[in-house]
């Protein structure tokens, strides 16, 4: 068999991604606040880019306005009006004089008129190492013990826990492990209570003993029995402690208000607002969708550079080929994001479609729904009905929820439609609510309640929802 080199020619077909098309569907898939940054990004990046400012459109609301105004003007002439002022003869003008010609209260500027306004300034939230710092600093301790403290602080987590060994702060501070003790044992009576112990246990000893509480019973179950008190399993602990079952329910009413993290109050973690890209209203019978625009800037093609391109002849080739380019670049951006409002719009549209009783009546009205039902509906592929749902959200008259909370599986009943998980989940919520706190319904105890509601589900369903839903067990939520 002869080896050799040959050429040869085929016709193929294969589908290629216009960038147009791959910036499309990446728009699709941004998040409100993605997208403001994406485009803010675009608008540095492309010059050809410029932003409608409020005031141009107000501007036009306004002349809209000044034109309706001469329009009604020259349709109906308005009757001038005239206002004849009279005194009245029975004023008493002493008592007028007397009152009004008080020079009251007067108020003088000050002579720093560049002084800062008070009111501008927020307070800023004190960590737990500034506070710690700040108590070391008047704890009035050496130079070396409070070098060594410093040491300490910043070894310590968010949480108020020490995260290093005593032997670790040691040899890293340069100092002996009996120094370290009796620093760390200084720590400790800082407040807030329980900080710069090593573990939780330490932690609940210290808060106890700060609270001048001398019990052996609640130092044992401390000590030698958390396990059992996470389970919940007071008659272990009564069993080992040889003492009676109230005894321990007594000592455990203390326990529970200790702090397992004290630093928890000192945390700097803001927390994240979720800002609707639709609300949905219901007026009348109907509904009305509203896209949020707020943030977003407005986009068009400058008129600077469109003019350029359209009548410089000065301008060389490589400025305008390059002017063109950015140019195009910007109109396929505003129509991405056209398409993109229009697209989630009708995606919107369609889920009220499928799911019109849960608007109107609540979560327990919820149907079973795919990305395939609303991808036939509104004639689009599930793929981009999957990047639409994505991290978008809408206010409805029900509540906040992201649009992935509208697709759920179904749970078979033995008569009538399917059911929503999403509705199961509210029933298992509601169920567990209601239960008698000394005895809580288990997860096959649930299962049979819902199967007498013919809702079809089996016990590790239930159980798999309750994970979900970050509910404990019935054997820790019974309590003590």
């Amino acid at each position: 068999m002869e080896l050799g080199l040959q050429q040869s020619l085929a016709l193929t077909q294969q589908l290629v991604m216009t960038p147009q098309l791959q910036q499309a569907i990446k728009l699709l898939q941004l998040s409100r606040l993605e997208l403001a940054e994406m485009i803010q990004q675009e608008m540095e990046q492309n010059p050809a880019l410029d932003e409608v400012s409020i005031d141009e459109t107000s501007d036009k609301a306004i002349t809209a306005q000044e034109t309706e105004t001469r329009e009604t003007e020259t349709e109906a002439p308005v009757k001038e009006v005239t206002i004849e002022e009279r005194v009245r003869s029975d004023t008493d003008w002493e008592n007028y004089i007397n009152e009004y010609n008080s020079t009251g209260r007067i108020y003088t500027e000050s002579e720093n008129s560049e002084a800062p306004n008070y009111e501008a300034f927020t307070s800023e939230k004190q960590t737990l190492e500034a506070h710690l710092k700040w108590q070391l600093m008047l704890s009035d301790l050496p130079d070396t013990e409070e070098r060594l403290g410093h040491v300490i602080i910043g070894n310590l987590n968010r949480d108020g826990y020490l995260c290093a060994d005593v032997e670790e702060v040691a040899q890293a501070a340069k100092a002996d492990i009996q120094t370290v003790e009796k620093v760390l044992a200084v720590l400790q009576t800082f407040d807030p209570p329980g900080v710069c112990a090593r573990n939780l246990c330490e932690t609940l000893l210290i808060q106890v003993r700060q609270l001048g509480i001398e019990n052996e019973i609640i130092t044992r179950i401390i000590t030698d029995h958390l396990k059992n008190l996470e389970n919940r399993n007071s008659k272990k602990i009564a069993k080992a402690l040889k003492i009676s079952v109230d005894d321990v329910r007594a000592a455990v009413k203390i326990i529970q208000f200790l702090e397992p993290k004290p630093g928890r109050k000192f945390t700097t973690d803001e927390p994240a607002y979720i800002t609707p890209d639709i609300y949905v209203y219901k007026i009348g019978d109907d509904f009305k969708i509203v896209m949020n625009d707020d943030g977003l800037p407005k986009l068009r093609i400058s008129r600077f550079y469109r003019d350029a391109v359209a009548t410089g002849k000065k301008i060389p080739k490589e400025t305008k080929t390059y002017l063109n380019e950015k140019m195009q670049s910007a109109s396929w951006l505003i129509k991405s994001i056209h398409q993109r409002q229009k697209t989630i719009y009708l995606v919107m549209e369609s889920i009220i479609k499928f799911q019109r009783e849960f608007f109107e009546k609540g979560i327990a009205y919820l149907r079973p729904l795919i990305l395939k039902d609303i991808a036939e509906d509104i004639e689009m592929h599930e793929s981009t009905i999957s990047r639409v749902t994505t991290n978008k959200y809408a206010y409805t008259p029900q509540g906040l929820f992201e649009l992935k909370y509208f697709f759920n599986s179904s749970i078979g009943r033995g008569d009538g439609p399917s059911m929503a998980s999403a509705s199961v989940k509210e029933r298992i919520v509601q169920l567990i609510d209601n239960e008698d706190p000394n005895a809580p319904l288990s997860d096959d105890k649930i299962a049979a309640i819902l199967q007498e509601s013919d809702i079809q589900i089996a016990r590790r369903t239930v159980a798999k929802y309750r994970k979900v839903l970050n509910i404990l067990p019935s054997n820790k939520r019974k309590q003590l």
